[in-house]
């Protein structure tokens, strides 16, 4: 997926047009993150005990990834990512390969 937890991305299409937020949940098998503030949905919370009252309840709901687009750091815009590989060390001394994110327009790495 082209979006990782804690992104900030911006709503491409669907009823939250243009609205930003932080991802807070992926699910990868689902093709789905979940973005806060976005796509709230009411829930109806039946009262479990009797000293507890029923109640609507606001809830996020997961978002396909694809109507989503990941804001650069950087540059503060809308792009699309590329991934460059990079030779680094690690603890141990070792070279690495290491996948990074990059953004296309300002070419500045994402992670």
């Amino acid at each position: 997926m082209h979006v990782k937890l804690n992104d900030e991305v911006i709503v491409i299409s669907g009823k939250d047009l243009g609205k930003t937020g932080r991802v807070i949940k992926c699910l990868p098998k689902e093709h789905r993150v979940t973005v806060e503030n976005i796509n709230i949905a009411k829930r109806h919370m039946k009262a479990r005990r009797a000293d507890t009252q029923s109640q609507i309840v606001d809830k996020v709901m997961p978002i396909d990834v694809s109507n989503v687009m990941l804001i650069c750091p950087k540059c503060k815009k809308p792009a699309r990512t590329a991934h460059k590989v990079e030779r680094v060390q690690n603890d141990e001394g070792k070279l690495v390969r290491q996948m990074i994110r990059v953004c296309k327009k300002c070419g500045a790495d994402i992670d």
